[in-house]
């Protein structure tokens, strides 16, 4: 089986934005409490913080994380998280129905931040709340001081403005199961008058409206006509989200999923351009993918948790356990983000900690990499620079819901000041390999410096606390350069990173 590529230095899709490998953390689950804050834990720090879950954050070096929520800010009221904390409400959280200490608020989380290497990236509540409560956030995080919230943030400790540049406005309006669900024409209204207001107070902040909660939805993709249609002239991004399943057990649909996702890009693309148009306006509005991810290992569980009577403190839900074939996909989709760079400048894969995660901890005791660590850390470290045009013959295979998908999937990044082209690639035939050769021109010379791959026998391989290794790259073989080609054979169902110096 045999697969050709051919790409230029030249042929450049987009410079990528950094925040394309962002990350997520909302107050749900134990992805704050005994995720990255446990204060009785060995190796908890004077701030409470793990400091294990912390190494294994700055390794995977997310640019920005996405917080407080997902679902849990369409009813939170952000002034319960600031001031003492032994003044501080426990509230009942209705989307996740378990109770909030509220220790951790922004100060909290933005010293996490820091010691983690990490921006934020804050949501605000359109659910329950509105302009008011958002320009007064904003004030409170941005203002330097002399007015009623930057001083009382002073009064809490923090003398200098965190200067947080990227605001979601809301988060899924479109959803029944969201506190506030809005029509578009609502949700549309209130955001451009929200951003108005916050743009009022700092016209250099960029804001993410809410797009569809997924292409499924029966308002997708009218709903993103109708909201850009109020507020195009006041944000920056429009917002989706997308999570995969594979209730089916269906191997070759399953590696397909990144196929749909690159179709809602597309559609979405088309919306803002349509709205553009129909503005005669001047200005871009690009796509901020800012939930991602493989859901479905745990749903059946958590539905007794979420279903059930009490309210529990940081309950175990969302914790799936992922194994080698969500690798692969989530290799796929990282594939398309970067082939669709000039639409997605920022994404989220959600979330960072134990809940849908690619970091798991046990409470008092380990952290260790999920299988899907993997390909966004080689992503997040090596996809920056050029996203790179190919032109790809590969042999295909039919999948449900999308058509002819290539076994071949594969991306290329130049990073022209460091030196390196870098390729992604994901062969998703189950048994055979694919004879690969590859055109890589515009360059004098290039040598193969490092080849990482993931693969395995058993795609149903999950790591855990007493087999944190069972899934992790190994060295790679069987491709090799020869002046300005690359050549060699693709295992079956394997996922490569392949960085190649330039001269």
């Amino acid at each position: 089986m045999q697969a050709r590529v051919t790409l230029h230095r030249d042929y450049v899709i987009s410079p990528i934005d950094p925040r394309l490998y962002g990350g997520f953390l909302e107050h749900m689950g134990r992805a704050i409490y005994s995720g990255i804050y446990e204060p009785e834990h060995p190796t908890a720090d004077e701030d409470g913080f793990r400091q294990d879950v912390l190494t294994l954050v700055k390794e995977l070096a997310p640019p920005m994380v996405r917080y407080p929520g997902g679902n849990f800010v369409s009813a939170y009221n952000w002034e319960d998280g600031i001031g003492p904390r032994d003044q501080r409400p426990v509230r009942l959280d209705l989307a996740w129905h378990s109770r909030e200490s509220n220790q951790i608020g922004i100060h909290e989380f933005a010293d996490w931040a820091t010691k983690a290497g990490t921006q934020m990236m804050l949501a605000v509540n359109l659910g329950s709340r509105g302009i008011d409560a958002a320009r007064n956030f904003l004030e409170y995080v941005n203002h330097p001081g002399g007015s009623a919230w930057s001083d009382q943030r002073i009064a809490n400790g923090r003398s200098e403005p965190w200067n947080v540049k990227l605001w979601c406005l809301g988060n899924e309006m479109d959803g029944p199961w969201q506190i506030g669900q809005k029509s578009a024409a609502e949700y549309g209204h209130l955001a451009h008058e929200t951003g108005k207001a916050m743009k009022a107070f700092d016209r250099s902040i960029e804001l993410v409206a809410c797009g569809s909660s997924n292409p499924y939805m029966e308002s997708y993709p009218s709903w993103e006509a109708s909201v850009l249609d109020e507020c195009y002239e006041t944000v920056d991004y429009i917002s989706l989200h997308m999570y995969f399943t594979n209730y089916s057990d269906h191997l070759g649909d399953y590696l397909a999923l990144s196929e749909q996702v690159d179709q809602y890009i597309v559609s979405i693309g088309g919306v803002i351009d349509y709205i553009k148009a129909k503005k005669r306006s001047r200005k871009s509005v690009y796509i901020c993918f800012d939930e991602w991810n493989v859901w479905y290992h745990s749903k059946e569980r958590d539905r007794q948790v979420l279903e059930g009577d009490d309210w529990p403190f940081a309950p175990p839900i969302l914790e799936d356990i992922y194994n080698l074939e969500d690798a692969l996909l989530i290799g796929c989709v990282l594939n398309t983000f970067i082939r669709r760079s000039d639409r997605v400048k920022i994404a989220c894969m959600a979330q960072l900690v134990n809940v849908i995660a690619p970091i798991m901890t046990e409470k008092g005791g380990a952290a260790w990499k999920q299988s899907i660590f993997y390909p966004l850390y080689f992503a997040s470290r090596y996809g920056q620079g050029n996203a790179l045009r190919l032109a790809v013959d590969s042999p295909t295979y039919e999948a449900s819901d999308v058509g002819e998908v290539p076994y071949l999937d594969i991306s290329a990044v130049h990073d022209e000041s460091g030196g390196w082209v870098t390729l992604f690639i994901v062969n998703r035939h189950p048994d055979e390999a694919l004879a690969l050769d590859t055109e890589i021109l515009g360059f004098e010379r290039l040598a193969l410096v490092e080849h990482q791959t993931l693969r395995g026998d058993d795609l149903k391989a999950v790591n855990e606390a007493g087999h944190p290794e069972r899934i992790q790259p190994v060295p790679g073989s069987g491709l090799e350069v020869d002046t300005n080609s690359l050549q060699g054979k693709v295992a079956p169902l394997s996922y490569h990173c392949l960085r190649l110096r330039t001269s």
